[in-house]
């Protein structure tokens, strides 16, 4: 089944982690939502607080799983817990996955901040094998919340 999901994580260091995982999911011929390139992000954030919602509500439109990547400064994040806020409002299922060591542009890796969310599955890309086994973990997570 084609799944639409919504990739949460927080922007600022995570976003070349970030677009590793995405670009694994695309280039399986699956479809992403949550991602923006950087001058877009700038002027998203500049407008304020509510166009900030009004992008996540908006991304958030047609996908059944959120999955939020977790590095370094993700569980600090205010935007990332309003992803989640949202995304249980709206009934996706949701999971966490670690990016902490997957290597950024300048070929450095993070600690991780914790486990979020807190009471759904939560996998590490590597040694979970996170390329070949993100379409099962979204599947289960969707089943679980009855989507």
């Amino acid at each position: 089944m084609a799944r639409r999901v919504f990739f949460s994580f927080k922007y600022k260091p995570d976003v070349s982690r970030a677009m590793v995982v995405r670009n694994s999911w695309v280039t399986q011929g699956r479809e992403a939502a949550g991602f923006v390139d950087a001058a877009d992000f700038e002027r998203i954030r500049r407008l304020g607080n509510q166009a900030i919602k009004r992008w996540i509500d908006s991304q958030l439109t047609g996908t059944s799983v959120t999955v939020v990547l977790v590095g370094l400064l993700t569980c600090s994040s205010r935007w990332v817990k309003y992803e989640i806020e949202k995304s249980r409002a709206r009934g996706n299922g949701l999971l966490g996955v670690d990016i902490s060591k997957i290597k950024d542009l300048n070929g450095y890796t993070t600690s991780i901040c914790g486990q979020i969310p807190r009471g759904y599955s939560f996998y590490h890309w590597f040694g979970d094998d996170g390329y070949n086994n993100m379409g099962d973990w979204i599947e289960e997570a969707a089943r679980a919340a009855g989507r």
